[in-house]
């Protein structure tokens, strides 16, 4: 599956790109981290969260659909 990432805030600085498509033959949310850990050292000190399909999933959540988020910490008022 080609996926379409989107990262946001520090995460696009420290991946140098605010969207880039990977090819994809894992199942889960971890599993797509540990290959964004692997291109994107940095990445595994940072605090995010990973949105699919518009929610917020956690780490076993299976990969269903070609858009995926990554969502620093916001904060504001």
């Amino acid at each position: 599956m080609k996926l379409n990432i989107k990262y946001f805030g520090l995460l696009a600085e420290i991946t140098q790109c605010s969207e880039e498509t990977l090819s994809f033959s894992k199942e889960t949310v971890a599993d797509l981290l540990a290959e964004l850990f692997q291109k994107y050292p940095d990445l595994q000190s940072k605090d995010f969260q990973v949105a699919h399909q518009q929610e917020i999933v956690a780490k076993q959540t299976k990969i269903t659909h070609p858009e995926i988020a990554l969502l620093p910490p916001f904060s504001g008022g």
